[in-house]
């Protein structure tokens, strides 16, 4: 028998804090948020390894790492309104909410976005919401928001979603480099939108979020 809460003690003292995730409100939220429930039964005891976890085909929880480390970049305040872009099972979206005022999270999936809620309520996550719907549209019925996160790679951002963000919002993604990835920080500010490289790290990629194939004549 697991014992999960060790197990999620360990990934923090092991895989989180020693890769320059320092911010409590991020480390109180993994100790507190049981990933277990958010991968398949059989994969369970796989819960907490380092590595990104597949829940459905072509989908996968982020490693703890990278998604501590994009949670990091993204700066969630207490008070700010985030919205989760391809969350699966909705893990992501359960840690930000510990973070974060409210979160709204888009997902592809009608299964999983399904299941998502049902583990989100289970928890009595009551400031999160996960619902079925285009990823790559985001949700501006209910923004702007402070920060978009989306749990993965992505090959191009759709012109609509920089613009459901707040002055001063943050968009965090991993974007395609070669044979690997990195972290990219979008900002939006008054005179348009900057953008910043985080760190090296690779992930699946979002359904929606290809590349637009390029027309040749």
């Amino acid at each position: 028998m697991i014992d999960f809460a060790a197990a999620r003690r360990a990934m923090v003292d092991s895989q989180v804090r020693p890769s320059d995730v320092t911010r409590y409100s991020i480390i109180e939220a993994l100790l507190w948020c049981p990933r277990e429930l958010f991968v398949p039964k059989a994969k369970r005891d796989l819960a907490y390894a380092d590595a990104d976890i597949e829940i459905a085909p072509g989908r996968a929880l982020l490693a703890p790492r990278t998604l501590a480390k994009m949670l990091e970049e993204a700066d969630i305040g207490h008070h700010d309104l985030v919205l989760d872009l391809a969350p699966g099972t909705g893990y992501s979206t359960a840690v930000i909410a510990r973070m974060a005022e409210a979160v709204v999270g888009v997902e592809p999936d009608p299964r999983l976005a399904g299941e998502a809620q049902k583990i989100l309520s289970g928890l009595e996550v009551d400031n999160a919401v996960v619902m079925e719907g285009n990823p790559a549209q985001g949700d501006a019925q209910h923004g702007p928001y402070d920060v978009i996160f989306i749990n993965g790679m992505v090959e191009q951002v759709p012109a609509e979603l920089p613009g459901q963000l707040k002055d001063g919002g943050r968009l965090v993604a991993l974007f395609p480099d070669g044979e690997f990835g990195h972290c990219q920080v979008w900002t939006r500010a008054r005179h348009g939108i900057s953008r910043r490289y985080a760190f090296d790290a690779a992930g699946p990629l979002v359904p929606g979020f290809e590349k637009s194939p390029e027309f040749v004549f």
